[in-house]
């Protein structure tokens, strides 16, 4: 065992549960919802739709018409899953919280990665908002990112605060 009881194994299973439910969940969403439709889970802050962003985090980008910008995002992204997996590897260096948050990232970088490859953009579905304030539609792997980089900087404060306490 390693990073305080996570390991490789664990990590890897991490990342692979992540990707798996992302890959679900958007097969299911391509399979039941058209680009137009909605289905409304929670009238007034919740629901499911069929979106295709081919940007990046909050549609960054997604206008963009050059040639170049599909090819350049997924270099982008090889690099960054190649990043992270270096990191993971040497899993034996991280605390806990930081070894679970860059599992969770690894997993949801490679389901949006494997989306840009496949198609070009991400499948996007899960749309919050409070009467015409819409949040930007995501998905699990962009969930499971975010919920990574909380526990990193989690990870941070803890450490600064294990420091400070000698």
């Amino acid at each position: 065992m390693s990073a305080h009881g996570f390991s490789r194994v664990a990590a890897l299973v991490t990342a692979v549960g992540v990707f798996s439910a992302d890959r679900w969940s958007k097969w299911m969403i391509v399979s039941h919802l058209g680009p137009d439709d909605v289905h409304r889970v929670i009238p007034g802050f919740f629901n499911l739709v069929h979106s295709e962003n081919p940007g990046i985090a909050f549609s960054m980008f997604a206008d963009t018409t050059s040639p170049w910008h599909t090819p350049i995002l997924i270099l982008f992204s090889v690099l960054a899953v190649s990043i992270l997996a270096a990191m993971l590897w040497k899993i034996d260096r991280l605390d806990r919280f930081s070894a679970i948050g860059l599992a969770l990232i690894f997993g949801g970088a490679v389901g949006n990665l494997y989306d840009r490859i496949r198609v070009g953009s991400v499948t996007d579905f899960l749309d919050f908002y409070v009467q015409s304030y819409h949040w930007y539609i995501f998905n699990v792997a962009d969930s499971a990112v975010c919920t990574g980089a909380g526990l990193l900087i989690l990870s941070m404060f803890f450490t600064r605060q294990q420091e400070a306490n000698g």
